[in-house]
């Protein structure tokens, strides 16, 4: 995905993505390059130049965490951001090991399939779709798969008319990505999915390297299924105790509104994508729709 280090892609990413006006720096004539130079930062942080260069070429790996939180103030990180770059410094020995774990389990799926009129569903770290119950699946049935959200997003030709706030959904696909491959570098499934998706989408090749991070939270969403038209709804994601890789996330239109209506609609007119997914172990869901 890159021919530096994460540590080093991460603050290159950051430091070229502010002005000098942004940290209250004057700017004096042409710059050769984007954003602040790597002295600017140093100077910023109260590091010498050659420590901070050291980081972004990946010569200093351990950083103390009075340098890194000096650092991460230098480049105006929010907390999310910072996190994430303190994840970055752990050796493999220091992350968790239970990352690469696939099973959602059974009392969260059948958890998900007593929600008649509520879309839920499972995310893992790459985005890719875990389980999903039967009206997700029909919220979802003008795409042709309903497996990885990114995917969708950004290749499937439904994701444009589907997420009317397309740019939106795109930058916050990506910044989830990027907040998963903090906590795992090393995953296979990231990086797969990376490759594949800056291959076929320019645009998701160059939101990947501004290196935004964002995990999944609450906010809303303005939606266009097919069948019923527009919808407005609100989502929530929540960490699976047991397998923190995991995301369960729930849509639900705001009580009283017409949209709930809409997505009750959603489940008598959608039909189901190629590939459907419903409330089940990944494994199974393969075996069931070919």
């Amino acid at each position: 995905m890159s021919n530096g280090t994460p540590l080093g892609d991460f603050l290159r990413a950051r430091r070229e993505a502010l002005k000098p006006q942004d940290v209250g720096l004057p700017e004096h004539g042409r710059r050769r390059v984007p954003g602040l130079r790597r002295e600017e930062v140093a100077m910023l942080a109260g590091v010498s130049s050659d420590y901070y260069i050291k980081l972004e070429q990946g010569r200093e790996n351990s950083p103390s965490p009075q340098v890194l939180d000096a650092v991460a103030q230098a480049l105006k990180l929010d907390a999310e951001a910072a996190d994430h770059l303190n994840r970055l410094c752990l050796t493999a020995s220091q992350r968790p090991r239970h990352w690469g774990e696939t099973d959602v389990s059974q009392q969260l799926l059948q958890l998900m399939d007593g929600w008649e009129h509520t879309p839920a569903f499972v995310v893992g770290p790459a985005l890719d779709i875990m389980a999903a119950n039967p009206l997700a699946t029909a919220l979802h049935s003008g795409f042709e798969k309903f497996d990885n959200l990114a995917r969708m997003v950004f290749v499937d030709p439904a994701g444009r008319e589907f997420y009317q706030e397309w740019e939106r959904a795109a930058h916050s696909c990506v910044a989830e990505i990027r907040a998963a491959y903090g906590h795992d570098p090393e995953s296979a499934r990231i990086a797969e999915v990376v490759t594949e998706l800056s291959d076929q989408s320019k645009e998701f090749a160059e939101i990947w390297q501004l290196h935004d991070v964002k995990s999944k939270s609450q906010q809303g969403k303005h939606l266009k299924h097919p069948h019923v038209g527009e919808l407005h709804i609100t989502f929530a994601a929540f960490t699976v105790n047991g397998a923190p890789h995991q995301q369960l996330v729930v849509y639900q239109a705001e009580p009283g509104q017409p949209d709930g209506r809409g997505l009750r609609d959603a489940e008598i007119h959608g039909t189901q994508p190629k590939h459907a997914q419903t409330a089940a172990p990944v494994a199974d869901l393969a075996a069931g729709t070919e």
